[in-house]
Parts: C-alpha cells; structure tokens; sequence
C-alpha cells in the first residue's frame, strides 16, 4: 500500500476523504468545543457553565418561560432544561414558579441576583467572543461564523435535541387554550 493509499479513502469517483483524525470535520469540532469550554471558564469565573449561561440568556430574553420551551430555544433535552433550572434556583439565580395555566409546567424568570449576573459578565462574554475569534480577520470571522451558523441550522434535524425557535408567547396562548378547553 503506498503512502498515498494510506492518507485517504474514496468516497466517489473524486472526493478524498482523510484518514488522519486531525482533518476529519467531526474529530476538529469536538476539539473546538472543548476549547471554547476551556475559554468561557477561563473568562467566566462565576460558577456556572456554558448551558447555564445559555439558559439564563434566554430566561432574560423570555421571562416567564417554561422548562420544555427553554430546552428547545436553548436546544437541550427537556431533562437537562429541567437538572440546570434546578441548579439555577438552588444558586438563587431564577425562580420556577408553577405556571397557573398548565400547574405542571414550571414557569421561569430571572432573579435580581440572576439579572444582576449577566449584566456583570457582559465584559467577559465579549473577551470571551473575542478569544475565539483571535486567530482570524475580521472578514474570516465574519465567514467562520456564517459557516458555522449555516452547518448549524442545516443539521439542525440531526440533533438529539433540535433548537425549536417556536415563540414562547405562541406556546403559552396553546397551552391557555388547551387548560381552558378541559
């Protein structure tokens, strides 16, 4: 077998595919993502985690979510929606409150001290933001991020659990109507 026969594997009649596992697509974005774990705990030394962070952003953005809403605006299952609210409450950060519309949804909102968090860490997330993009222009961090957002929503279907950008307010009417028609 020679050396080149060793480097790549035929899909179809012209597209090389790499055997090396630092040039598979799939291998380089878990690496990515470890980074940018690496990272966000580097800038963020609040003890919270990135899903954490994602969950109270949104929570800001939609007060008075639901837990099954945020796992699909955050793109989490609904069982980790519900692990992290938990940890967030325990850290005094957001309040669950039972939704009197659907008493065995969870409604979510923001503490002062949740609120008071994400204002604090708004510098860190732009260093943060900038780390990551250190190492390319302005016109390739441009791309990198379309690319990246394109890969995204394309596969977005292949996910364990898909981003779902239904409107919670669009989710609360349905569940008002379906509480009041019992």
């Amino acid at each position: 077998m020679t050396m080149q026969s060793k480097k790549t594997v035929r899909r179809d009649a012209g597209a090389d595919l790499s055997n090396d596992l630092y040039d598979q697509p799939g291998h380089l974005l878990r690496r990515a993502q470890q980074i940018a774990v690496s990272l966000f705990f580097d800038e963020i030394s609040e003890d919270i985690t990135p899903i954490q962070y994602a969950v109270l952003r949104t929570i800001m953005e939609h007060p008075g979510v639901d837990q099954v809403t945020i796992a699909g605006l955050v793109a989490i299952d609904t069982s980790t929606a519900a692990t992290v609210a938990i940890r967030l409450e325990e850290k005094g950060l957001l309040s669950r409150d039972i939704d009197p519309a659907n008493r065995r949804q969870r409604q979510l909102h923001l503490t002062r001290q949740g609120e008071h968090l994400l204002e604090t860490l708004i510098p860190a997330v732009h260093r943060l933001h900038q780390r990551i993009l250190e190492p390319f222009t302005d016109a390739e961090s441009r791309q990198f991020m379309k690319l990246l957002a394109k890969l995204v929503h394309v596969n977005n279907d292949h996910s364990r659990a898909p981003l779902t950008l239904k409107s919670p307010a669009a989710a609360a009417k349905k569940a008002a109507r379906k509480a009041a028609s019992k």
